[in-house]
């Protein structure tokens, strides 16, 4: 599991590769939780982590540490980590009513706070994931789900709320929800909603932009609560 790393030349510090490292074992653990190989509510063990992926402890207590903070697993005095249980329908309908109460905003104030810069910062996000995956498993879709993370949160900045920015960041809301079901099955339509709500604020509409960020959001809740039915 460990990267295939240079060399290190005279004079140079070892630091980044150990970096490098760290981020393999981080994404080598978030695909085994994301992916329900170690399952919602299980315990993590790190002597197993260990020898699982061929690595020491000490990035593995990295990845756990990253991990918890992204909401993923959480740690309890006495029995270590534990991937946190999948979100259940009632929170998935209050972390939706939370996003509709702020990101159609969000998305008109950016359209009429835009620059043409910003333009081609929206322009150069949508081109990032041209199409979904066709896998359910988190190797093939994190790149969608990184999109979405990205696109939601690059329009929360420019919105000019550095408060709302910050909030939507701490629900992690985009990891729990690409965790609950097959993104395969929504991924194409997340796009295409994507590219309606980019072009809505590259145009400077702001009605439209709202309106096109509620009606995502709406979609996505029910794709959602088609699972649990």
């Amino acid at each position: 599991m460990t990267s295939a790393l240079p060399p290190p030349r005279t004079g140079v510090p070892r630091l980044p590769a150990r970096q490098v490292l760290a981020d393999d074992v981080y994404e080598a653990v978030k695909t085994l939780v994301m992916d329900h190989v170690i399952a919602p509510g299980a315990r993590l063990s790190i002597d197993g982590l260990t020898r699982q992926l061929g690595v020491s402890q000490t990035p593995i207590r990295e990845a756990l540490a990253r991990l918890e903070s992204d909401g993923l697993v959480t740690k309890a005095p006495l029995r270590g980590y534990s991937a946190t249980p999948l979100l259940t329908r009632s929170e998935v309908d209050d972390l939706f009513q939370f996003r509709l109460l702020v990101e159609p905003w969000a998305a008109g104030r950016a359209a009429e706070l835009a620059t043409r810069e910003d333009h081609g910062r929206i322009a150069t996000e949508i081109a990032s994931c041209p199409e979904a995956p066709n896998s359910d498993a988190y190797e093939a879709y994190r790149a969608l789900a990184a999109h979405d993370s990205r696109f939601h949160a690059l329009l929360a900045a420019l919105a000019g709320n550095q408060q709302l920015r910050v909030a939507l960041e701490r629900t992690h809301c985009h990891l729990h929800i690409f965790r609950l079901y097959s993104a395969g099955g929504g991924g194409t339509q997340t796009l295409v909603e994507h590219r309606t709500i980019a072009a809505a604020v590259t145009r400077g509409s702001s009605s439209a932009a709202e309106q096109a960020m509620r009606e995502h959001l709406e979609c996505a809740r029910d794709r959602l609560r088609a699972t649990f039915d």
